[in-house]
């Protein structure tokens, strides 16, 4: 299958050796010569990566990733630019995140050819399905100092009271990063970090609200996946934590260890802690970033 790349670049010579080369590699490419055309491209197009140079004629490439962002979230993004990273003026665009390339090296081509088909490549080769927003939630996840004490005595307390209150085995919290699940807060048998096959959270931070499995050997998403069986997990529900944004960085959850409802007002008390530990975190988040400014 090919590869659609959009590329915007406004010198006319670069712009065509770049395509040249990425042709030649078998990659379908869409050259525009300005962000306004660019943008045009992106928003018509069915495309598998966006490069540019940082400087185009009427803006630059991170204004190109930015509406890349808000309309195509999971599509990996190369600022391929002979400008050096410290003239890049990153101010308006804090948390986009995007690869950076110098064009200006030898083999500058064959390594952005290489580079496109790994970022495409590990997008469609991953064993779990990833949200519509991946790149911009991970950016939204690095913001937190999640090793924060005053954070986790919080965590503790909202995950004791609902193992107490809904009488399961096990009540967490956790975040879900590129690779793996870890545990902020966790009352019943520890858990050690999960790869995110394995884990359900990687299957709740799809849904908009509370995700219910009364049984997971009866939920073909999880029948098969051993993980589960060993952690005693066969009742699940959780609620997203979601940041300032509104991207879910990890879930507030329930297990147990026999098949279990979750009726109505149990769901609706799940929301709500879930809310809280989220706003927990939110909180800090806004006063480091603050104490940074003031600084």
């Amino acid at each position: 299958m090919s590869v659609t790349v959009v590329y915007a670049d406004g010198d006319d010579d670069d712009r065509a050796a770049v395509a040249a080369a990425l042709t030649e590699a078998g990659m379908d490419v869409r050259s525009a010569a300005t962000l306004e055309s660019a943008r045009e491209v992106v928003a018509s197009t069915p495309l598998d990566c966006v490069v540019t140079a940082y400087d185009l004629p009427d803006g630059n490439g991170l204004e190109l990733f930015a509406t890349v962002r808000e309309t195509r979230p999971d599509t990996p993004c190369i600022l391929f630019t002979d400008v050096p990273t410290s003239d890049v003026d990153t101010t308006a665009f804090e948390g986009l995140v995007a690869e950076y390339l110098p064009s200006g090296t030898d083999r500058a081509h064959h390594r952005l050819r290489r580079l496109i088909d790994e970022l495409v490549t590990r997008r469609s080769q991953v064993g779990y399905p990833l949200p519509d927003d991946e790149d911009a939630r991970l950016a939204a996840l690095e913001q937190y100092e999640l090793e924060d004490s005053a954070a986790q005595e919080t965590l503790d307390r909202l995950t004791d009271l609902a193992r107490r209150h809904f009488e399961v085995y096990r009540a967490f919290v956790g975040v879900v990063d590129d690779h793996e699940e870890r545990f902020l807060s966790c009352h019943g048998p520890d858990l050690d970090p999960l790869e995110r096959e394995q884990t359900m959270c990687t299957h709740a931070i799809l849904e908009p609200d509370v995700m219910v499995v009364e049984d997971t050997n009866e939920d073909p998403r999880f029948e098969h996946n051993d993980a589960l069986d060993r952690l005693e997990i066969r009742a699940y529900a959780g609620a997203p934590l979601r940041s300032p944004s509104g991207a879910a960085i990890g879930s507030f959850c329930l297990t147990h260890d026999e098949p279990r409802p979750f009726s109505d007002d149990e769901i609706e008390y799940l929301r709500l802690l879930a809310d809280e530990a989220a706003e927990q975190l939110n909180i800090r988040l806004r006063l480091r970033a603050a104490t940074e400014t003031e600084s």
